[in-house]
């Protein structure tokens, strides 16, 4: 089937049948590296849920954890093996192969140097859809790298010429880069989705999890997924927990997850000696499990002073686990009423909203239906589907307009 276009032909107006355009779009990621991350996490569940286009990858760096994933599920990647904040004149140029070979209908960047490198060189290449994706909330001055620092001050100032459009999964996370002087005109606020047939209720895991544990029967197990980095403020659920276990009146256990929360990690170690509460912690490192984790917890806690839109607390709802988090980035929209949302940096009122889930949970009845609205809130606006359909419609519509 064809569309006709209006074609200007000696001073009158013709009506001439056009050839369709096709309507599968190839879609060319760039993303500064595919290490264990929520920006990762996002381009691997969109790249494998969306398809009704086609996708290919660049790494600037290596292929990380989720390079093999896309292998594995069919999706081209190319590794350009740049070293970690740094350029190179070859990585470049394969780059500017793969642009030429793939010959893009769209590029969808992904973090500050992906943005400015791959959205330079396929503006000069003649792609004109350029999409960047902010997936944080901004860099702290203080702990965020000189390199990175600078490569963000450069795409702030070339924000309204190179990106049609800069995808946000949050709303703060827009705000904020806009204070910082990124253009205000062309942002698309597009929250993560989440495969609610990998996280969901799972009571087999639950069991055999927490038998690998020894949890004694009535002991409230809560967990934390968050790497070993300033911002997720380890400091501020440590200090809650010894405030915990001094007013609870009830035996609990933290299973602390993610990379750098290991017993070789020294700092980790003396604050927990330093709080008292080393006895009541588990220090799980890096997992893959995450969905089976979530189903052990009874209530995931994520003490960050900064965030965007956090997967883990998403991932535990969908697991029907409620949470208790700091009110940082788009918590406070994705935990709705389903849970307890505090003032970061305020170990009293983490610790006191602990407390309150766990005397919640000593109701059945409201309980289940606390862990039921969960899930409900995850499916209902934060689903995989809608985070590709959303996607799905940008790309058409850049693509359709040139």
């Amino acid at each position: 089937m064809s569309r006709k276009w209006p074609t200007r032909i000696c001073s009158r107006w013709v009506w001439r049948a056009q050839p369709e355009r096709s309507a599968r779009i190839k879609v060319l990621h760039v993303i500064t590296g595919l290490r264990n991350g929520g920006a990762e996490a996002a381009l691997f569940r969109l790249c494998t849920a969306e398809h009704n286009h086609s996708h290919a990858v660049v790494s600037l760096s290596d292929e990380g954890k989720y390079g093999p994933l896309l292998r594995e599920a069919g999706v081209p990647l190319t590794c350009l093996s740049m070293p970690k904040g740094r350029l190179s004149l070859g990585g470049l140029a394969a780059f500017r192969r793969v642009l030429s070979t793939y010959r893009p209908d769209v590029v969808q960047c992904w973090m500050y140097h992906a943005n400015l490198v791959g959205g330079v060189l396929a503006r000069l290449s003649g792609v004109r859809p350029v999409v960047w994706g902010m997936h944080n909330s901004g860099l702290d001055p203080h702990a965020a790298p000189l390199a990175t620092r600078m490569v963000d001050r450069v795409c702030a100032l070339i924000s309204g010429v190179v990106p049609a459009q800069i995808v946000s999964c949050s709303q703060q996370a827009s705000l904020r880069h806009i204070g910082a002087g990124y253009s205000a005109s062309n942002w698309t606020i597009i929250p993560n989705g989440y495969d609610l047939a990998v996280f969901e209720p799972d009571e087999t895991a639950r069991t055999r999890l927490r038998r690998a544990w020894s949890i004694e029967e009535g002991q409230f197990v809560i967990g934390s997924v968050a790497r070993w980095h300033p911002d997720k403020d380890h400091r501020n659920l440590v200090a809650a927990l010894a405030d915990l276990s001094v007013r609870a009146e009830f035996p609990f256990r933290c299973i602390l997850v993610g990379p750098g929360i290991t017993v070789e990690n020294a700092e980790l170690a003396g604050l927990l000696d330093r709080y008292g509460v080393r006895d009541k912690v588990e220090l799980l490192g890096p997992r893959d499990d995450v969905a089976a984790l979530m189903n052990a917890f009874d209530i995931h806690v994520l003490a960050s002073r900064s965030e965007a839109f956090p997967n883990v607390v998403a991932e535990a709802m969908a697991c029907g686990t409620p949470c208790v988090a700091t009110d940082v980035g788009d918590i406070g929209m994705l935990v709705g009423n389903t849970g307890f949302v505090v003032p970061s940096q305020n170990p009293d009122a983490l610790s006191r909203s602990i407390a309150s889930m766990a005397l919640e949970m000593r109701d059945g009845r409201s309980w289940a239906a606390m862990q039921q609205a969960c899930r409900d809130r995850v499916a209902s606006d934060f689903s995989l589907e809608r985070m590709a359909r959303s996607y799905s419609t940008l790309w058409e519509r850049l693509s359709f307009n040139g």
